[in-house]
């Protein structure tokens, strides 16, 4: 099976909003719907667990009912940071499934453009490698700065990266680096694949998108308009 996890256990203290960056209504619609219908229509993806934030976890049912998530199994809370709170929706969903071959994609639930071929080469990469990191080439001049101010130091940019997600691992393989981790003494990674890299452990790359965009600003939910106005302009013709 291919399990999506969409982690929407965050604040969004960066949007200054009322409420959670992930529920905030874009065109009629949360953000996080958007997410959950991406995954929802995709014929790869079997189920849907979501890390929520506590409180918001009945609101997020009935949205799943309005807008027919119907393969939305699991709802938990999350955690002190992300990578608790990755640890519990991966516990929650290892009680239900939890062969040798199913696979979990974590995604953020503030990337809602997330195309179904980006989570198709996902799951084709993990499959293949044993799993996948979303990824897009760094086309920016990078600097590095000690200050926040200045700087005299480059970084090359042709063997660099910039991570997305989702982020695709065997159930058991990512269960047992988080058990690893905490019996290393790592508590707060990141994300899934700087975990695995303070582990020691190799990552294999999958393709992004540029459209593929995080929600972390306002000025972020502008570009998500701009991105969804395009799209149904693409349905017109």
């Amino acid at each position: 099976m291919n399990i999506a996890l969409i982690i929407a256990g965050g604040v969004g203290a960066r949007m200054n909003q009322d409420i959670p960056k992930q529920f905030i209504n874009v065109y009629d619609k949360p953000v996080i719907v958007y997410t959950l219908e991406a995954f929802q229509n995709h014929p790869d993806i079997d189920a849907i667990e979501v890390v929520c934030l506590e409180g918001w976890h009945e609101i997020l049912r009935a949205y799943a009912r309005q807008f027919g998530i119907a393969k939305l199994e699991g709802i938990v809370s999350g955690g002190e940071n992300g990578q608790d709170s990755i640890r519990n929706g991966l516990t929650d969903i290892f009680e239900r499934h939890h062969r040798e071959d199913d696979i979990v994609l974590i995604h953020d639930a503030i990337r809602p453009m997330v195309s179904k071929d980006i989570i198709t080469d996902n799951i084709r990469v993990c499959r293949e490698y044993g799993n996948a990191i979303t990824v897009v080439p760094c086309t920016a001049a990078m600097l590095k700065t000690y200050d926040g101010l200045q700087s005299e130091e480059q970084i090359a940019r042709d063997n660099l990266k910039i991570t997305q997600t989702p982020q695709s691992f065997f159930i058991k393989d990512i269960l047992d680096a988080h058990k690893e981790a905490l019996e290393k003494g790592i508590t707060n990674s990141v994300a899934s694949c700087t975990m695995y890299i303070e582990l020691g452990k190799r990552l294999y790359m999958s393709m992004g998108s540029e459209k593929n965009l995080k929600l972390t600003t306002t000025d972020d939910i502008d570009i998500f308009k701009a991105l969804l106005n395009a799209k149904k302009d693409e349905w017109m013709h």
